[in-house]
Formats: structure tokens, sequence, C-alpha cells
């Protein structure tokens, strides 16, 4: 195989189960990337284990269901895993039963009652900063005492801004940061492009790295992350991404599609 760039790739086995981002890859401004659904129909008719993977921490996996069946894109929720779960997953890996003072909306307050979370603001063991459209200063003053205080200091992902109609809206990793300088603490990201997310999403549908091909159209947090966790990597260029823009990163992806109608032949080979 040859990879974006001409680089020499080893041979890898047939892919048997996909991860794909959200954004930019399925769905675009709230209308679906053509051949989106086409695809995710073929990974059902030929019984390919996916999930749909997204830093987005503010929604459910129910809620994000709803909005993506809105576009015509039907992906059951037990099929989207997001940086709340994947960071839900970890706490109750490091610490069982544990607490947490959650800044967040219900997708992370959700998942951490999920797996037997307590949410407290009393001598929590972590404080976990996710996404809200409602920073409030009172929560990250007590964010910040805590943190102080020895409560270890989790983030769902680091991205600095995200999108709205109006332009971009501080996200969490800005909000992490400011923390930071107030308590010379950083954080711990679980989110892309952690490759943790990626690992934890692996076990959850009994994938392996070597069969399991990564489809993202960012450079930055898809397409690092699936390399770091071992897995296929396939840039889109529906999102984020350029072609021209490739070049400035010192990994590549192993190919560049323009869109993931591009795959679905591949995914009906394996």
């Amino acid at each position: 195989m040859v990879a974006a760039g001409g680089m020499s790739m080893p041979q890898r086995p047939p892919a048997e189960c996909w991860l794909t981002d959200m954004d930019g890859v399925l769905v675009s401004e709230e209308a679906p990337v053509p051949g989106a659904a086409e695809f995710l129909e073929a990974l059902v008719r030929h019984e390919r284990p996916f999930l749909v993977l997204t830093n987005n921490s503010i929604f459910t996996p129910r809620d994000l269901s709803a909005r993506l069946r809105r576009t015509g894109i039907d992906v059951p929720e037990e099929r989207i895993w997001t940086s709340a779960l994947a960071t839900a997953d970890f706490l109750a890996a490091q610490q069982p039963g544990g607490s947490a003072f959650p800044i967040g909306e219900a997708g992370l307050t959700t998942a951490l009652h999920e797996v037997g979370y307590t949410l407290t603001d009393v001598e929590p063991d972590f404080v976990v900063l996710g996404e809200t459209r409602t920073y409030s200063f009172e929560a990250i003053t007590q964010a910040i005492r805590l943190v102080a205080q020895g409560a270890r200091f989790i983030a769902t992902n680091p991205d600095t801004t995200g999108p709205s109609p109006e332009g971009p809206l501080p996200a969490t990793g800005a909000v992490a940061a400011l923390i930071t300088r107030a308590t010379g603490i950083d954080p711990y990201f679980v989110g892309k492009p952690n490759p943790m997310m990626f690992r934890s999403a692996l076990n959850r549908i009994g994938a392996h790295s070597e069969t399991t091909v990564m489809v993202g159209d960012r450079m930055e947090t898809d397409i690092v992350a699936g390399i770091e966790a071992g897995l296929d990597t396939v840039l889109v260029l529906s999102g984020s991404t350029s072609r021209s823009e490739v070049g400035a990163f010192p990994y590549r992806p192993a190919r560049i599609v323009n869109s993931v109608a591009d795959l679905i032949d591949e995914v009906a080979t394996g």
C-alpha cells in the first residue's frame, strides 16, 4: 500500500470494523455529507461493527442519534461514542465508585451517573470539565478551588473553540486553560486526540486495532489518534482538513478520499 504523500505502508488485513468521526465526515453544517447515509447502510448490511465518535460531550448518544436522524442519517444510540462516555469509562477504571464535580451538560452528567459516580461539590475525587453552552463563573471558581485542594483535574476534550452561526465559541480546552492558569495544574484530556478514546471504543465493539479503520476529517485529532492507536486511517476531504494542508503535518493518513461515499465499495468487500 502507498500512503498519502507516497510513503510505502505495510499491508494490513482486510477491514472488519469501522470507527468514524461525526462532524465533517457524516454531517456538515447540520446537513448530511453526500454518501454518508449509504455508507452507514453498507456497514449495517454487511454486518460490520462500527461506532460514530465525537468529542461533543454536551449531548447523550440518544440526543445525537435524534440529531442525525433529522438530517436523514440513521445511527442507533448504541453506535455513538462520545468524549463524555470515554471519560466516564476512564474514571470508572481508575477509581470505581468515585465522586466528581462536573462542569457540563446532560451528556457528561448522565455518563458519570451510569458508571456509578456520585456528583458532588464536597471533596470530590475529580473535577471533570466538559462542554457547555453556559459556562458559569461560580462553577469555574468552585472547580479552581477544588483542584487547588487536591481534586484531580480531568477534561473531556482539548478543543479550544466550537462552531456557532455567529462564530466560534469558547470550548473545553479554553476553559481548561483558565483553570490551569489559576491553579498551575494541567488537566488530563481523555477525548481525541488521546488514543485512549479509540481504545475504549474498540473494547466496546470487541474490535482489534489491526482490522479497524478510522475515518476522520481532522489531521490533528482523528488521524493522529488513529495512528497512535494502531488503526488504519482514512482522511476525508469533506470537513476541516484540505489536501494542501496534509503536508504540514509530520504524519500521514494511510489514504485520502473525497468523502465516505468513496468507501462504500470497501465496506462491501472487506
